[in-house]
């Protein structure tokens, strides 16, 4: 009897102990799964922090976009043009030539930027040399108003009288032009000598922009 007893005793404390491991085998997958589940919350809440910050970013730049468009529409009406802008100096490349007839000088612009502009009335016309400057009054006719294309020119003249009085005279070496409703000017080279006046004499004149062959 004894001997059965101490051998149902040794079954009871093996089956207790097989139950314990079992149960704390269950617990510990039990934290397991817990701690899983927790670094999957985590992650899932990280990944929506990135995303949140990733959709900023996009907005961002989505608005960075947009505006880069709009300046770009904006250049693009610029330069498709109805005409009715005035040109601008910057806009403008300036030569001259002698006109047909004696004392004449016939000043160039022509249009270098990619839409048509308009000029429209009298240029400032300054002549200049180591004796001074003399600026040029505005002649009788019309100022017609000139739409100039892209790469095309129209012109003035600028009249003056030649010196035909057998002495010096008074040379001029360089012509500032200020296309009309413009506040920058432009200087050319030129080589102009009139007969020194006492004001009696003829003036120099300039014509209205588009006048003039």
């Amino acid at each position: 009897m004894r001997v059965q007893k101490f051998s149902l005793l040794a079954v009871a404390v093996a089956a207790c102990l097989s139950l314990t491991a079992c149960q704390s085998g269950g617990d510990s997958s039990a934290g397991s799964d817990d701690s899983s589940s927790s670094a999957q919350s985590s992650g899932s809440q990280s990944s929506g922090s990135q995303d949140s910050g990733g959709g900023s970013a996009t907005t961002g730049k989505g608005t960075g976009t947009a505006g880069s468009d709009a300046s770009t529409g904006g250049s693009s009406g610029a330069a498709s043009g109805t005409g009715t802008g005035a040109c601008q100096t910057s806009q403008l490349a300036f030569s001259s030539s002698g006109g047909m007839a004696e004392g004449t000088l016939i000043v160039n612009l022509k249009n270098t930027g990619s839409a048509t502009c308009t000029l429209r009335g009298f240029p400032g016309a300054d002549l200049k040399g180591k004796d001074g400057t003399v600026s040029a009054e505005r002649s009788k006719l019309a100022p017609p108003s000139v739409s100039v294309k892209a790469g095309e020119e129209t012109r003035f003249t600028l009249h003056y009288p030649s010196n035909d009085s057998g002495g010096s005279g008074v040379t001029f070496t360089s012509l500032v032009v200020t296309p009309p409703n413009e506040t920058h000017s432009h200087t050319l080279p030129v080589s102009i000598n009139v007969p020194v006046s006492d004001g009696s004499g003829p003036a120099i004149t300039v014509d209205p922009v588009g006048t003039g062959k």
